[in-house]
C-alpha cells in the first residue's frame, strides 16, 4: 500500500541545519500532499503545538508554498527549553489530526514521540561516514608475534579453524591468540571493504576471551601486543583515513581487578567505597549477580577522577597520545550508575562526555543498551545507542524464516517472522521517541558479538543483500560485526565469534562481501544515504520503500523479502525523465503515470530520483 501522508523530520529538508542555542527561534516544516482522495488532502490549516516549560502552547503555520502535489506549512519552533518538543495538528473537515514521529493520527496521542529540538551537539558526521567494522580481538588474526607469547593459566587454547563453543563450561575462555598486529596486518580488507571506524572490544588484561573482567585499565594486555601494538595499530588506522573506537566497562570491573583486590582485602584502602558491599556470599554487587564482575560504585567521591573525570582517568588517558582513540563504546551503559535507590547514569555519561570534549571535541560516545534506551538519550550524554531495539530486532523478524531455530535475542523463544508493517510500526515507535540529532547517528547493527549472526538468522545470501542494503540505506550508522562481510555463521553470541578464515577460501563468502563493499560505496557516496530525512512510501507485509532526502538529493529505496503486488509511486518523485539505477536489480518503469515498482522478490532497488 502506497503511503502519502502529512510528513515531518529533522532533516535539512524540514528542519535548518545547526545545533539551536537557547532562544533560538527555529523555523520547521512541514509537508501535506494534496493527492485527491489522500488522507491529508482537504486539511484546511496546520497549527504547530509545543510543550513549553511544562504547558502546550499552539500557533498557526505559514503555508509557504503550494503546488498541484503538495503543501508546504512553516511554523517557528522557540527553543526555551533544552529539549524542546513539538507536533503538528491538522485541521481537517469533520475533526482534526495529528502528526508526530510516528506518523498521523486521527485521535489524541501522548507527548513521548513528539518532535524534538535539542540544543546538545550530535556526535560528529564522520561516525556516519563509511561503515564501523566491530572487532573481537581474539577471532580476528594472529600475527607470527602471537605464537611466541605463553597461553595463559586460564585459557584452553583452541586451533583457529576449530569451531567456538556454543554454550556450557568454556565458553569465556576458549582462546585463539589473535592479536593487535594481526589486526593491524589486515587493514587493506578492511580499507576494501570501506570501512570509516575500526571498533574493537576491549584489550585490557582479564581472565577470559573477551576481557569485559579487566584486572587493569593502566595497560592493555600484553597477550594482544601491549601498549605499543596498540599504539601501533591507532596509527596505521589513522594513516589510512580511518578512526579508532574502544571499549570500556564502566559498570564493573573483574574480581582480579588490583582495585578489587585492595578493596576486597582492606576495609580501610583508598579503593573501597568503589564498589557495593552486602552481607552474605559473596560479600558484594556483581553485574547480573555474577560474583566475577564486582560492580563500581559512583557514589564514592574518589572514583570519578581514576575512571571518568579528566586527562588522568581510564576515559582521559586512552583518547590521548599514544593511542589517540577517536571515541568509547561503553559496554553496559544502561546499567553504569544505577544501583537500588540510586540512579547516575545520566550523570556519568554527561561526565565522560564532558571528559572526552575537553580532550578530542570530536571523539564520540555510543552506549550499549538493548532495550528502550531513551530515557537516556536526550542528547547530552551518550551521542548515539546499539540500535537493536529499532534497527536489529524487527529486521530480524521481518527477514527470518517460519522455521526458524534461532534463539530470539533474550527471549525464550525462537526468531519469529512478521510481516513488515510490524517491522516499520517497530522502527517508527523506537526512532520516535529521539531527538532527531540521536536518531540520525544510532548504531544500526543487523549482529554483533552478543548476537547470532546474520546468516544464520535469514539462512541466505539472498536475504543478505536485502538486510544489508536495509542497514546501508537506512539512518544512523551502519555497524557490522567483522565477519558478516564474508557470510560467517553463528548461532549464539558465543558461537558468533568464529576467528576469519583468512587462510579458508572455501569458507569466504566472496559474492557476500561485493554485496557489502558495493553498498558502503554506495552510501558514501550519497549525501541523502548519509544524511538525509526519511519518507516512508509503501509497507506491505512483503516489501517496504522510503526514500531519503537532502536538499539536493532523493533516493529511492525498494527492498522485498519475497514477491509482492508491485506499487504505482506518484511521478512527482521524479524530478528529471528518468530515474538513476543505482543499486539492485528490483524493476522500475518510468511512466506518465507514475513510478511503476515491479512485484518481484525477494531483491532490493535503489534509486536517485533528484
Amino acid at each position: 500500500m502506497v503511503t502519502l501522508a502529512a510528513h515531518h523530520d529533522g532533516s535539512e529538508v524540514h528542519v535548518p541545519g545547526g545545533t539551536p542555542a537557547l532562544g533560538d527561534v527555529v523555523p520547521v516544516r512541514v509537508r501535506v500532499p494534496r493527492v485527491p482522495g489522500g488522507a491529508d488532502a482537504q486539511v484546511r490549516a496546520v497549527w504547530l503545538r509545543t510543550v513549553r516549560d511544562g504547558e502546550p502552547r499552539r500557533a498557526e503555520a505559514r503555508r509557504a508554498r503550494q503546488d498541484e502535489h503538495e503543501s508546504w506549512y512553516v511554523a517557528d519552533v522557540l527553543v526555551h527549553n533544552p529539549v524542546t518538543s513539538y507536533r503538528f495538528f491538522l485541521d481537517v473537515p469533520g475533526g482534526y489530526r495529528w502528526l508526530n514521529g510516528r506518523g498521523v493520527f486521527d485521535r489524541d496521542v501522548p507527548d513521548a514521540a513528539d518532535f524534538r529540538l535539542t540544543v546538545h551537539p550530535p556526535a560528529p558526521s564522520w561516525m556516519g561516514d563509511g561503515v564501523v567494522y566491530q572487532v573481537f580481538p581474539d577471532r580476528f588474526a594472529r600475527s607470527a608475534e602471537a605464537d611466541s607469547r605463553p597461553v595463559p593459566d586460564w585459557a584452553q587454547p583452541a586451533g583457529w579453524d576449530d569451531e567456538p563453543l556454543a554454550a556450557g563450561p568454556g565458553v569465556g575462555t576458549q582462546y585463539y591468540g589473535g592479536d593487535l598486529r594481526g589486526i593491524e596486518e589486515h587493514l587493506d580488507h578492511l580499507q576494501a571493504l570501506g570501512v570509516g571506524t575500526v571498533y574493537l572490544t576491549p584489550v585490557f588484561p582479564g581472565r577470559s576471551n573477551h576481557r569485559y573482567d579487566a584486572s587493569t585499565f593502566d595497560h592493555v594486555d600484553p597477550l594482544l601486543g601491549g601498549d605499543e601494538a596498540y599504539a601501533s595499530l591507532s596509527r596505521a588506522v589513522h594513516a589510512r583515513g580511518m578512526r579508532l573506537l574502544g571499549d570500556l566497562t564502566t559498570n564493573h570491573t573483574g574480581a582480579g581487578h588490583e582495585w578489587f583486590e585492595r578493596a576486597h582485602a582492606d576495609e580501610a584502602s583508598a579503593e573501597r567505597d568503589w564498589f557495593y558491599w552486602t552481607p552474605g556470599e559473596p560479600g558484594y554487587v556483581g553485574w547480573l549477580e555474577h560474583a566475577s564482575l564486582p560492580k563500581l560504585n559512583y557514589g564514592s567521591p574518589t572514583l570519578g577522577a581514576r575512571m571518568i573525570d579528566g586527562p588522568g582517568s581510564v576515559v582521559g588517558r586512552y583518547l590521548g597520545e599514544p593511542f589517540a582513540l577517536d571515541g568509547w563504546r561503553i559496554d553496559v551503559a544502561n546499567m553504569t550508575g544505577r544501583y537500588a535507590d540510586e540512579d547516575r547514569t545520566l550523570e556519568i555519561a554527561r561526565r565522560i562526555r564532558a571528559t572526552m570534549a575537553a580532550i578530542n571535541p570530536d571523539a564520540v560516545l555510543v552506549s550499549e543498551h538493548f532495550h528502550d534506551a531513551s530515557l537516556d538519550l536526550a542528547g547530552d550524554g551518550w551521542h548515539a545507542n546499539m540500535n537493536y531495539s529499532a534497527f536489529t530486532r524487527p529486521i530480524w523478524t521481518w527477514l527470518a524464516p517460519h522455521d526458524s531455530t534461532v534463539p530470539f535475542l533474550g527471549l525464550p523463544v525462537t526468531t519469529p517472522r512478521r510481516g513488515g508493517r510490524s517491522m516499520v510500526e517497530t522502527m517508527r515507535d523506537f526512532d520516535a521517541v529521539l531527538p532527531w540529532s540521536v536518531t540520525s547517528r544510532q548504531w544500526n547493527m543487523l549482529g554483533s558479538h552478543d548476537t547470532p549472526r546474520l546468516r544464520s538468522i535469514v539462512g541466505s545470501a539472498e536475504m543478505v543483500e536485502v538486510a544489508a542494503t536495509l542497514l546501508l540505506t537506512y539512518p544512523g550508522t551502519p555497524v557490522m560485526f567483522a565477519g558478516d562481510e564474508v557470510g560467517l555463521t553463528g548461532t549464539n553470541g558465543e558461537h558468533a565469534r568464529v576467528p576469519m578464515p583468512w587462510d579458508r577460501p572455501e569458507r569466504w563468502d566472496g559474492d557476500t562481501f561485493e554485496v557489502y563493499r558495493r553498498l558502503v560505496a554506495l552510501r558514501r557516496g550519497s549525501r541523502a544515504l548519509r544524511e538525509g530525512g526519511l519518507r516512508w512510501l509503501v509497507v506491505d507485509d512483503d516489501a517496504v520503500a522510503y526514500l531519503r532526502e537532502t536538499l539536493d538529493e532523493r533516493v529511492l529505496v525498494v527492498v522485498a523479502r519475497d514477491a509482492w503486488d508491485g506499487a504505482r509511486l506518484p511521478r512527482h518523485l521524479l524530478t528529471g525523465a528518468d530515474a538513476e539505477r543505482l543499486y539492485g536489480d528490483l524493476g522500475l518503469r518510468v511512466t506518465p503515470d507514475g513510478l511503476d515498482v515491479a512485484g518481484d522478490g525477494p531483491g532490493v532497488g535503489v534509486w536517485r530520483l533528484a
